[in-house]
């Protein structure tokens, strides 16, 4: 992959170059807020992402097997990321692809330091797991995280750091962790929510007071208006 990288005539490499191009004709403090976004930033926003869905879920109204079964699938999405990396480490190993600054001249390279291999891209892997699982737990949420992902690709590439053929097999090795191991996940992860959903101390976890005393409510009126259909009943006969 490193010679057909080095070819001009590759189409990854000139998008390389085009995508790049831009941080050169970027002004110097845009350069440094890419820097951060790419590096930090849009790995920071997704966790934040994630938590804002899970305080949110564990908000709604509705029985305690629908509320463990949503945060399982949130609680996913950072284990997805993490599984996704792991798989990541031999596929690096056996590619052995090198940054593309290495075999290409005139890059501007926003972050030094970087001597591991290039693909897969570990961010673009990350955020795209969570992304996806994201969106199979939440549509409205996903959504906004695959916006995140998709911008994490880009700075990647931006940054001089990435081909993007790196970013594009984050992006699906990603995306096939967080769906292919997403059911085993919900198996696994759905028990231990519901044991931690009856804990006096710590269910609020998986579901709010209010979500708790806002089901009871449900619970109870349709009871007492069968109760009072029944007694309107007999005063009728």
């Amino acid at each position: 992959m490193a010679g057909l990288a080095a070819s001009g005539s590759n189409p990854d490499v000139d998008l390389l170059y085009d995508i790049n191009g831009l941080a050169k004709a970027a002004p110097h403090w845009l350069d440094r807020v890419v820097e951060f976004v790419g590096e930090y930033g849009l790995l920071l926003a997704m966790v934040l992402l994630v938590v804002w869905c899970w305080w949110t879920v564990r908000r709604r109204p509705g029985s305690a097997e629908e509320a463990a079964s949503s945060v399982a699938a949130l609680v996913w999405a950072p284990l997805a990321a993490g599984v996704a990396v792991l798989v990541n480490v031999p596929i690096r190993g056996f590619v052995e692809r090198p940054r593309p600054f290495y075999d290409h001249q005139g890059l501007e390279v926003l972050v030094s330091g970087k001597t591991d291999y290039s693909f897969v891209s570990d961010h673009a892997t990350i955020t795209m797991a969570m992304a996806v699982a994201l969106f199979v737990a939440h549509r409205k949420f996903g959504l906004v995280g695959l916006g995140l992902g998709l911008l994490e690709g880009f700075c990647r590439v931006y940054m001089g750091v990435h081909y993007p053929t790196d970013v594009v097999g984050g992006f699906a090795l990603g995306t096939a962790v967080a769906l292919l191991l997403s059911p085993v996940a919900s198996l696994l992860l759905t028990p231990v929510l519901k044991a931690v959903e009856r804990s006096p101390r710590v269910g609020w976890v998986v579901r709010s007071r209010s979500a708790r005393a806002a089901a009871g409510r449900d619970a109870v009126v349709p009871g007492a208006r069968m109760e009072a259909s029944a007694e309107e009943r007999d005063l009728a006969a």
